[in-house]
């Protein structure tokens, strides 16, 4: 009589777990927690110089430079993120950089998503050459041309107003090849279809392409931005005046002045800092998804 033991096997009933299984399910285990302790220690370091700094701007000037470091101050100073809103017009310099961000990632998003269609998009002779040509001009350092760039701003009379700076960083090749690299993954047959439609380049641009690729204008607005807000050189030989100074050249004059107050220099840091934070935050999602597919298709 056949027992319970001797059936033979059901079909289709699933094999045991290989004897090695459990080996290589652990051994992938700990190498993603090695992984991420690894990650953990990397984002810690990165983040020392910041924690620093806001916990130097709670502290008294002879507490800051202190050995060791006193991470957490017995006394939180919030009064020095009062204070220096009365020793530097701070208002107006963080007023004065936002205009310039805003208005400088505008421009730059829309040329740089204009000209990346054209280039992605748009047959004609020369294309490619001309493309690699203006792409090779992030390889020249700007210190070649930022005397030459000055001389057309001064013949313009434009220096000492905002328009010198707009005018030269509202357009740049790095963000045509950021938006040129995202197009290229859109297929060639949406556009194809878009236009035995009858629907013009501009309205495949500004209908089709720019709906379709809000991750990479995100990333390169976000760019952009903090590229423009943290600028020093360019405000500081633009512009003259302390009404048209950004919060950089506020932050350094204000060093110049009260170079031995560390707290409150360090309390200005902190409040620079603080919309360049904010924005990241919330574009960080966006920003992460233009990276990783912007360079699916070369």
């Amino acid at each position: 009589m056949t027992t319970l033991h001797d059936a033979p096997p059901v079909a289709g009933r699933r094999p045991g777990p290989e004897p090695g299984g459990r080996g290589r399910r652990g051994r992938g285990i700990v190498r993603g927690a090695a992984a991420y302790a690894a990650l953990t220690v990397v984002t810690a370091l990165v983040l020392v110089p910041f924690g620093w700094m806001v916990s130097s701007s709670l502290k008294r000037d002879n507490e800051v430079l202190t050995i060791p470091i006193q991470w957490i101050p017995d006394e939180l100073r919030w009064s020095n993120f009062v204070d220096i809103w009365e020793r530097i017009p701070l208002l107006t310099y963080l007023g004065n950089s936002a205009f310039l961000a805003v208005a400088i990632t505008l421009l730059q998003v829309l040329s740089g998503s204009f000209a990346a269609y054209g280039f992605s998009k748009v047959r004609f002779p020369g294309r490619d050459g001309l493309f690699v040509a203006y792409i090779a001009t992030i390889a020249v350092p700007w210190q070649a041309y930022m005397v030459p760039q000055y001389i057309m701003m001064q013949r313009a009379e434009l220096t000492n107003t905002y328009w010198s700076i707009i005018l030269l960083q509202a357009f740049g090749a790095f963000g045509v090849f950021l938006m040129r690299q995202y197009y290229m993954s859109i297929p060639d047959d949406l556009c194809e279809a878009a236009r035995i439609d009858g629907l013009s380049e501009y309205g495949i641009y500004w209908r089709i392409m720019l709906p379709l690729s809000k991750p990479a204008l995100a990333s390169l607005a976000l760019l952009t931005f903090v590229n423009t807000w943290n600028d020093y050189m360019g405000p500081f030989i633009y512009l003259t005046s302390n009404e048209l100074w950004t919060v950089q050249l506020g932050l350094r004059s204000f060093v110049g002045q009260y170079e031995a107050e560390y707290a409150m220099i360090m309390a200005g840091a902190v409040l620079s800092v603080l919309p360049i934070v904010v924005i990241f935050l919330l574009g960080q999602r966006y920003f992460i998804r233009g990276i990783a597919t912007s360079g699916l298709k070369g």
